[in-house]
């Protein structure tokens, strides 16, 4: 799937901005595509302050929200029903002409992913939010990527959710 040119502008500028929270409830969205994964329903959202997941029993969100803290955990692990979750989070810094090889690297993984979503924000084609996902053994895995070029950051996510 080839990416989504946005007409609303980042709300997050910078990787210290975005929290990570469970159990949110739906955000306006920028974008939304929904799959079924390995027979799970899957609904993977841009949105103007990042990304949220839906799959399962989880509702994952990673955003600049009102009120909540900004910093992401290196790694969140938790328990739904018959769900192992695992979260992890890693922040990279670039040098100028690294990021524009990064964030080219993550919209071409994007558009070749059968099962994906990913937007460019406008003023900059480097401006990217992008979700991937896939079935992993007895369960799926998405991965996601918040590109930030006015201090050439890149937030990386993975996802676990696996049947125990």
């Amino acid at each position: 799937m080839s990416g989504i040119e946005l007409t609303t502008p980042y709300l997050d500028t910078d990787a210290d901005q975005l929290s990570f929270t469970l159990g949110r409830p739906a955000r306006e969205a920028l974008a939304v595509r929904d799959l079924t994964v390995g027979g799970l329903n899957v609904q993977l959202r841009l949105l103007g302050a990042s990304h949220q997941v839906f799959a399962g029993p989880v509702r994952e969100t990673v955003a600049c929200l009102p009120g909540v803290a900004g910093g992401l955990p290196g790694s969140e692990v938790h328990e739904f029903d018959e769900w192992h979750y695992r979260f992890t989070a890693r922040v990279r810094h670039f040098t100028a002409a690294g990021f524009s090889e990064e964030v080219h690297r993550i919209r071409k993984r994007s558009d070749d992913a059968a099962e994906s979503l990913h937007g460019i924000f406008p003023g900059s084609p480097e401006a990217v939010t992008a979700l991937t996902v896939e079935r992993l053994g007895t369960g799926l895995g998405w991965r996601t990527w918040h590109t930030y070029p006015q201090s050439r950051q890149i937030v990386a996510t993975f996802t676990r959710l696996e049947a125990r």
